[in-house]
């Protein structure tokens, strides 16, 4: 194999390095440094190599290092850093096959034994595609990458034989009685700005020009909007920091790399309705005084790429995006960045190093991202849904807005449901709701109810006991139990919790990037530990994985390490494999 690139994977980098906007819808943005401002583009050089080649060879390496004045090893620490990039030559077509818990309830297992050992098949983590699994991510070399919903093993040997799949059939959600955010998913065309606009959109952008940043950042502060991430942090706090700071140059990032087992509502949002995301994107952007925004979306979501990509070229061919915005006098634009399969990516922090060409690792905080965040200037970070919501506070007010759930929980709430319920979906709710109504709302258990996972992987099981607990930040917290970003996933009797369990903890240990020992040694013992534990029994065991978890929460880093044990302890603490402490 020769080092120098060969006249494919160099065109495939110059589109990317070469053009102020490439074919991949990367933008090279000034304003840094020279060599910084090159570094940001790595990630999408190498996905573009990916892409087009199917696979990121040494020459194709050496030139993104070239072109990047990027050291080698830098760039092959990033490349082998992200689990959908290949450092070693691989079939064009590679099927991804979701084996995580929900999934797993919908027969993945027996799809992978179907596909049997063919060498273009690979069990995957969680593909967000929680509510019509078996979910199969398909990446195609020098095409579109396409997800097959609900997979069958002759659909799957069909694409990677070479043959085509539609697009898959619009998710189900269940927008309630008085829907905000889900309001039009299933009513308006998502690749139309004019079907967007008569439906009120970009109105609160008008707004917006008209109030003046002040008093934008002033409505989200009078709302109450908190975070809908999993931290529950006061959106309006961040957005005065942010907005309050002496640098000249800031930044808005929308956070859409939504990886969580059993999430999956980020990605309803993205493609349902993504004029949303780029126009409270704008707002936020306005408000807090910043010219460039990012969407950071994880590769496994290709319609909601496509989408992204589809709503921001409108909104700059309308002037609603670019220099002078609608003659507001306002420059803003936004890029989308596509992950490359990492979990911990969703950490703003290591999304901010990812953004910027290194490896998706967390930093320490402080300082905060506030202060010193992308670039180490003052940056906004949201997820998806939390800013969804700014366009209807500032359409019908902050005060309509805390009128809606509780003092402590304002607004709606977005539900991802999965498992063995007969509705699986998104639901949109009022905070207040309790768990036992939703799960009423989607069709009640299929068979008698075993437990429910509430807040994700990194969130804890609950039974009987705890269905009539009000879904709220406080009461969540009160009743000792996590909210995380609204994840459900219901298990009946028939579930094998010790293989659930297993897929957790080894979900965990993949994930961790490895940057500190509490998480990267804590993990894999974990997994061993619950290994044994279910080959032999005995309360050693359950002493040793109380250890791992104290030492977890205590001492990682981040939110991965600190909460990889939770699913487990709550699972033994409830008995859930016979042999509770």
């Amino acid at each position: 194999m020769t080092d120098a690139a060969t006249a494919v994977e160099r065109a495939a980098v110059d589109d990317v390095v070469g053009q102020t906007a490439g074919r991949h819808g990367q933008v090279a943005v000034g304003g840094w440094t020279t060599v910084v401002g090159q570094r940001t583009l790595l990630l999408p050089a190498l996905h573009a190599l990916q892409d087009e080649i199917g696979w990121i060879s040494r020459g194709g390496l050496n030139y993104v290092c070239e072109r990047l004045s990027v050291p080698p090893a830098d760039a092959y620490g990033v490349a082998t850093f992200y689990a959908l990039l290949a450092t070693a030559e691989q079939p064009e077509r590679i099927a991804h096959v979701c084996d995580d818990i929900a999934c797993e309830r919908l027969g993945s297992a027996d799809l992978m034994d179907a596909l049997g050992t063919r060498e273009d098949v690979h069990p995957s983590p969680c593909l967000g595609q929680c509510d019509r699994g078996p979910a199969v991510l398909v990446q195609v070399t020098g095409g579109h990458n396409v997800v097959i919903i609900p997979a069958t093993a002759s659909e799957v040997q069909g694409v990677l034989d070479g043959g085509t799949v539609d697009e898959p059939t619009p998710p189900p959600v269940y927008p309630g009685s008085s829907p905000r955010l889900l309001v039009r998913i299933g009513s308006v065309d998502p690749e139309s700005l004019e079907a967007y606009r008569a439906a009120d959109g970009f109105r609160a952008l008008q707004a917006a020009f008209e109030m003046g940043p002040e008093a934008v950042v002033e409505q989200i502060t009078t709302s109450r909007l908190r975070g809908r991430g999993g931290a529950a942090f006061p959106a309006g706090v961040k957005w005065e920091a942010v907005a309050s700071s002496d640098e000249d140059t800031r930044y808005v990032i929308c956070n859409a790399d939504e990886s969580e087992p059993g999430t999956f509502k980020d990605r309803v949002l993205l493609e349902g309705d993504p004029f949303a995301v780029v126009e409270a994107m704008t707002i936020a952007g306005f408000a807090v005084g910043a010219t460039r925004g990012y969407v950071y979306v994880r590769e496994e979501y290709p319609l909601a790429q496509q989408r992204l990509h589809g709503a921001l070229e409108e909104a700059r061919a309308a002037d609603l995006l670019g220099d002078d915005i609608a003659g507001s006098g306002f420059d803003f634009d936004i890029d989308v960045r596509r992950g490359a399969g990492a979990y911990i990516c969703g950490e703003e922090t290591a999304l901010f190093n990812s953004i910027e060409g290194f490896r998706g690792e967390p930093r320490q905080k402080p300082p905060f991202p506030t202060e010193a965040g992308l670039f180490a200037k003052p940056t906004l970070v949201n997820n998806v849904e939390t800013l969804t919501n700014v366009p209807w506070i500032l359409r019908d007010g902050a005060a309509a807005f805390a009128s809606v759930g509780t003092e402590g929980s304002t607004g709606t709430k977005l539900f991802s449901i999965s498992g063995d319920v007969s509705k699986p979906g998104v639901y949109e709710v009022a905070f207040g709701t309790t768990l036992r109504r939703l799960i009423d709302m989607a069709g009640g258990v299929d068979g008698e109810m075993g437990a429910v996972l509430l807040g994700g992987a990194a969130g804890a099981f609950v039974t009987d006991d705890d269905l009539d607990v009000e879904l709220t930040f406080e009461g969540t917290r009160d009743a000792g139990l996590p909210l995380g970003s609204g994840s459900i996933v219901v298990f009946n009797t028939s579930a094998d919790f010790e293989r659930i369990l297993a897929r957790i903890a080894h979900f965990f240990a993949d994930e961790s990037c490895g940057q500190c020992v509490p998480c990267r040694v804590g993990t894999v013992r974990q997994v061993e530990t619950l290994d044994r534990l279910f080959a032999a029994g005995g309360n050693g065991e359950l002493e040793t994985l109380a250890d791992l978890d104290a030492v977890m929460r205590d001492a990682s880093i981040c939110g991965l390490g600190q909460f990889a044990s939770t699913a487990v302890q709550s699972a033994l603490r409830l008995g859930l494999i016979g042999i509770g402490s």
